[in-house]
């Protein structure tokens, strides 16, 4: 049974005429006709007392009649819903960022943008719980269509965006800060570089993590070697500023996720700018989306001036 059937035997329920019933639904009368002795075979029952003029309905043809019309209906009402889940993703850009990325830039900055612009795009909340290599993956087979993150040359899990396949906006510059809690002297309850018979209680983040290995990295090479004794590992900045909020030591997070803090001073610089980390928020896409939207809001975004660094905080 096809719902076209359905609507065949409601247009002859209507008009009480085979011709009249095949004019309407463009069809040939003996086409309808078909149709409707299929129905009445599926139902086992006669649906038309074809002895009348006009043609009128049995009993049974009376129930199956607003059976056949409350079925069109829902079927008519699906297919619009469906249509506009459609037509809703079609409009809609996938984001993939980072927890910290997303209560900054993502928040303030991107997704204003992005509705001025005329564009949806809601955010795979999966992707702040990613590692690096599952960013380019998902960008790679379209499970997002932008990526927004931190990068710096020595993350070695986003050596693949430098492949011809993808390309990137330089949205913003970040800084990633050492701070630390506020002792009673009102001064950084710890500071660097600390000494080799007091090491300073760090707090890190794993090192499947990209700033993990990236700031392990960074302090092995800097000139003033630092002595540090690790007190917890965690996988979001977020995470490691309330650690060290609580004054369980010092730990590097971006200066965007601190301003407030620091402008107050609920925290404070745990060393000098020597200590701190520059890395670049970019915006990747992978060249050959085929999402119209994207390459409109491609286009569009690269004319946009970068956002000034007090616009890029998290509010605390």
């Amino acid at each position: 049974m096809e719902i076209r059937w359905l609507e065949d035997f409601i247009a002859l329920a209507r008009t009480r005429h085979f011709s009249r019933a095949a004019d309407e639904q463009n069809v040939t009368q003996p086409t309808l006709s078909r149709r409707i002795k299929l129905l009445e075979e599926e139902m086992g029952v006669t649906l038309i007392d074809r002895n009348t003029l006009p043609l009128s309905l049995t009993a049974a043809g009376e129930t199956f009649l607003t059976a056949a019309e409350q079925i069109t209906h829902t079927a008519r009402e699906t297919k619009r819903r469906c249509q506009e889940i459609r037509d809703a993703q079609a409009n809609r850009l996938l984001f993939a960022t980072t927890q910290t990325l997303y209560l900054s830039l993502y928040k303030s900055w991107l997704k204003p943008l992005s509705a001025d612009l005329g564009i949806d795009v809601e955010l795979n909340l999966k992707s702040t719980t990613w590692l690096s290599s599952d960013f380019v993956t998902a960008l790679r087979q379209q499970q997002c269509d932008l990526m927004l993150c931190y990068w710096h040359p020595d993350i070695d899990a986003f050596e693949e965006l430098a492949n011809d396949e993808f390309e990137y906006i330089r949205i913003a510059d970040e800084l990633m800060i050492p701070v630390s809690a506020v002792g009673d002297d009102g001064e950084a309850l710890y500071q660097l570089p600390g000494a080799k018979r007091d090491p300073l209680p760090y707090i890190g983040y794993h090192e499947n993590v990209m700033i993990g290995a990236l700031i392990k990295r960074f302090l092995q090479q800097h000139p003033k070697q630092p002595n540090l004794t690790t007190m917890n590992e965690n996988a979001h900045a977020v995470s490691v500023k309330a650690m060290i909020k609580e004054g369980f030591g010092l730990g590097w997070v971006p200066e965007c996720l601190v301003r407030e803090s620091l402008k107050y001073g609920r925290l404070k610089p745990a060393g000098d700018r020597s200590w701190g980390l520059p890395l670049e928020t970019r915006l990747y896409r992978l060249k050959h989306n085929p999402n119209p939207n994207l390459t409109a809001f491609w286009n569009s975004i690269k004319n946009i001036p970068v956002p000034d660094a007090e616009l890029i905080s998290v509010t605390e």
